[in-house]
């Protein structure tokens, strides 16, 4: 159970000015709009395309995973001051077996051939590196809106899922682009595999090692599932 805190006395804490929370169902088609926002370059928009029926095809799926998937997790980073969200992501707390097909059927305006040979590739490196039988999550999405880069945003959801990964005693595996490697390695990500174009990035240290290299104190718990 959360504790809460009350102030009696003196000036009232001021709120920070991103805050992680929950997303909901209500969030979806801003979650869809900020992927499009952060993702909008052509090796993302050959798999979806910016078209109405694929912004159905996300908004359809996120709901789904919200509504029938438990163990994945989407959480939002939040201005504080507008209520914008600066950022989103999917956390995906069980293996790829577990988990079951990562996508629906893919939408018409899709090139559905591909993509499944795309992401079975994926699905194939994950299942190799990780394929000891360990417990292993899934960083399925990371999205931080263009006008938040650089404010910490991607930080809060990163810390998020190793504080979960460390209390599951998980390994954390992630696909990212060369763009977002150096977030990554900032955490004690290193590059396994290299597929289709991205890195296979994979963190299995112990808990004080990545709060004292992330500089985050024992006590800050950014938990919101309480």
């Amino acid at each position: 159970m959360a504790t809460t805190v009350t102030t009696v006395t003196g000036t009232p804490t001021p709120e920070p000015p991103l805050k992680l929370e929950l997303a909901t169902i209500e969030d979806v088609p801003e979650l869809v709009r900020l992927w499009y926002n952060a993702f909008s370059i052509p090796s993302l928009l050959a798999i979806w395309p910016d078209t109405p029926g694929v912004r159905q095809w996300w908004e359809s799926a996120i709901r789904y995973d919200m509504l029938h998937k438990p163990r994945e997790k989407y959480l939002k980073v939040v201005d504080s001051q507008t209520g914008r969200i600066a950022a989103y992501a999917k956390w995906s707390l069980e293996t790829s077996k577990e988990r079951g097909p990562r996508f629906p059927p893919w939408h018409p305006d899709m090139d559905a051939r591909r993509n499944e040979e795309f992401f079975q590739r994926l699905e194939d490196v994950r299942n190799h590196l990780v394929g000891d039988g360990r417990k292993n999550f899934y960083l399925d999405m990371l999205a931080t809106h263009t006008d938040y880069r650089r404010m910490g945003a991607a930080r809060l959801l990163l810390i998020w899922g190793c504080q979960v990964a460390d209390q599951e005693d998980a390994l954390i595996y992630i696909d990212s682009s060369e763009a977002g490697k150096p977030t990554y390695e900032r955490f004690g990500f290193v590059v396994r595999s290299m597929t289709c174009g991205l890195a296979s990035m994979a963190l299995d240290v112990p808990v004080k090692f990545w709060r004292r290299l992330c500089n985050v104190p024992a006590a800050d718990s950014l938990s919101v599932l309480d």
